[in-house]
């Protein structure tokens, strides 16, 4: 495979990754307020351990540096099918959703 093409399959790979959690985020609050607490939880589990696998990989998604050894570029959104902006603002945007969405998962199993 050429690395154009492999380039590519990293970079489908880490979207389509990306879009889960992402979605995961999204969902928690509104599975909370449903009164689903237990899929919120779930839900959390999920986003924890992409949060300790940043953690241990320095902060930076594995397949970043997957996407690497198939180009010299660095661009903020080098390894994944992100607006450039998105993905340079990707940790604060959705770690902010993700705490947001944990307070209201608390209120809810608290009320």
């Amino acid at each position: 495979m050429h690395a154009r093409d492999a380039l590519v399959v990293v970079r489908v790979v880490h979207t389509i990754v990306w879009a889960f959690l992402a979605s995961c985020i999204l969902l928690i609050p509104v599975l909370a307020v449903a009164g689903r607490l237990r899929f919120a939880l779930v839900l959390t589990a999920i986003v924890v351990c992409e949060v300790a696998v940043l953690a241990v990989n320095r902060m930076r998604c594995p397949l970043t540096d997957v996407a690497a050894m198939y180009t010299d570029e660095r661009g903020d959104n080098f390894d994944i099918y992100l607006p450039r902006w998105l993905a340079r603002n990707n940790k604060r945007v959705f770690g902010t959703l993700f705490l947001a969405g944990e307070a209201v998962l608390v209120w809810c199993w608290l009320g």
